[in-house]
């Protein structure tokens, strides 16, 4: 695997951790919003991805050498889906978002769940940097190798 391969590697698998993290923000940001309507409430989103094969990244989509390396060349975002876990419904009948029954409903956000997939989501963005600092680093001794 050449060094260049390294950089296109860490750099989908930090775009991935910053989607990470952006949709974990959205979350904890929505936790408490309230809601008198089961359509209308903040749902909590969690990001989809996918290992991205080798000769997809290359762009040689029709490769069918077995000599090619099936292990994976990065990481896709597929997309974001919402939960579809249980929203909180809490008894709050003096509340001006409480629905006929007095029930005001919550999302189904767990903010300390979501707290550890940011802490996750960081250290995983973090490692990512130091994997391109160490390349570079590499790519920088090899250059002066020749002098």
């Amino acid at each position: 695997m050449s060094l260049n391969r390294i950089f296109d590697i860490a750099g989908s698998g930090m775009s991935a951790q910053s989607v990470r993290l952006n949709t974990t923000a959205s979350n904890i940001a929505n936790a408490d919003t309230a809601s008198s309507s089961t359509d209308e409430v903040y749902r909590a989103r969690k990001p989809v991805f996918a290992a991205i094969a080798q000769a997809q990244m290359a762009g040689d989509l029709f490769s069918t050498s077995l000599t090619d390396d099936p292990a994976s060349a990065g990481v896709e975002i597929k997309g974001i889906v919402e939960s579809q876990a249980e929203l909180e419904m809490r008894y709050q009948p003096d509340h001006p978002m409480a629905n006929e029954q007095g029930y005001v409903i919550y999302p189904n956000v767990n903010v300390v769940e979501e707290m550890a997939d940011m802490m996750s989501a960081s250290r995983s963005f973090q490692t990512n940097v130091q994997i391109l600092d160490t390349a570079k680093i590499m790519m920088q001794r090899a250059l002066t190798l020749g002098q």
